[in-house]
């Protein structure tokens, strides 16, 4: 089978899914969430859909398993707002990919910084 459907079918649901979260959903254990990005299997049942989640870890968890939670409630949307004959089942999972970008600038930073003090003292 194509690849093709099910990547599309994943950035649609990519997108319904982030405005689902932002407008719908009110547990006030989802923290800021980012969704970064939507796997769809090749026969369209099963979706994971990777998020990111800013502040501490505890905040990640509780804000990852009230996705969870909610996660009938978002197939449930889903299937009232794009056409299809089986919604996949939707499964939440934490992508640390951000959080380790974010630390890896970090040490860039400090190491550019370091860099730039002993520039700035050979010079004088």
């Amino acid at each position: 089978m194509s690849k093709h459907r099910p990547n599309r079918l994943a950035e649609t649901l990519k997108e319904e899914i982030s405005q689902l979260i932002r407008v719908e959903l009110k547990d006030p254990r989802i923290g800021f969430v980012t969704l970064t990005s939507v796997d769809v299997a090749d026969d369209l049942a099963h979706a994971k859909v990777y998020v990111s989640v800013l502040g501490t870890e505890d905040e990640g968890k509780a804000s990852l398993e009230a996705l969870n939670r909610a996660a009938g409630f978002v197939r449930s949307e889903i299937g009232k707002r794009i056409r299809l004959r089986h919604v996949p089942a939707i499964d939440f999972k934490y992508d640390p990919s951000i959080q380790h970008g974010a630390h890896i600038a970090k040490l860039l930073r400090d190491v550019g910084v370091s860099d730039d003090s002993s520039k700035d003292e050979s010079h004088e």
